[in-house]
């Protein structure tokens, strides 16, 4: 008999780095498909929700943008919470973008864990590499070695003006967050499971859901926040 159960998974991914280094548009390219040159910074934090199949699956990749000057303030503890990744932006012909690379990742792993005490899957994005100036990836090996110093998952340069890199760079980030989910649902089974029934009742179990995941999402607007659980949509603010 066929299974029709569809699983379906929804995840919080965070998109941070310094201001102008184009997270806004990176987010518009993967999700919408296009690219704007307007710049608008972003205030406080956006939303936007990205629905794909992933191993006959459905992921719901819940994307916050953050604005760039957030790192400063009080806020990015909330913002962070309950999230499954994250993309780490620097513009590459900014230095001061890259050297605030560490700066990000910090404040990320200092505020996030996952539940068994692991820091999110994160990945580094080296923003508008169509503009010619490679001078700060020029050297892969170097990139190689930065990454895993600081822990990152992988990195790519990007263009989010010609689409470069960017749904190889959202890829490698959710093979990385599924793996992880994966690995808290293994330590929380028991090595052996001793089923308890009475003898007068039959019966089986097809599946057994063990948790769902709750995310965040705060009302800008109201005093206190709204929980949200399972099947979450795009977040609306009123």
């Amino acid at each position: 008999m066929q299974n029709n159960h569809h699983k379906e998974h929804l995840y919080k991914i965070l998109v941070i780095g310094d201001l102008g280094v184009g997270k806004t548009s990176i987010i518009k390219r993967y999700v919408h498909h296009n690219f704007s040159p307007n710049y608008r910074a972003t205030i406080g934090v956006d939303f936007a929700l990205k629905v794909l199949t992933w191993d006959q699956e459905t992921v719901r990749l819940q994307l916050w943008d953050i604005a760039g000057q957030e790192r400063f303030g009080n806020m990015t503890r909330v913002y962070y919470r309950e999230a499954m990744g994250a993309f780490i932006v620097f513009d590459v012909t900014r230095p001061a973008s890259f050297e605030a690379v560490t700066k990000w990742k910090e404040d990320l792993d200092s505020k996030l864990t996952l539940a068994n005490g692991k820091n999110v899957a994160t990945v580094l994005l080296a923003n508008k590499c169509d503009q010619g100036q490679e001078v700060l990836t020029n050297n892969g090996i170097k990139m190689d070695q930065f990454c895993q110093e600081n822990g990152f998952v992988g990195w790519f340069e990007t263009s989010a003006k010609e689409n470069i890199n960017i749904d190889e760079a959202a890829n490698c980030l959710v093979k990385h967050i599924i793996a992880n989910e994966n690995d808290m649902l293994q330590s929380e089974v028991p090595d052996t499971v001793t089923p308890q029934l009475e003898k007068d009742k039959g019966g089986t179990c097809s599946s057994c859901f063990r948790s769902q995941w709750r995310i965040l999402v705060p009302n800008l607007f109201l005093s206190g926040f709204l929980w949200e659980c399972g099947g979450v949509t795009e977040p609306v603010l009123s």
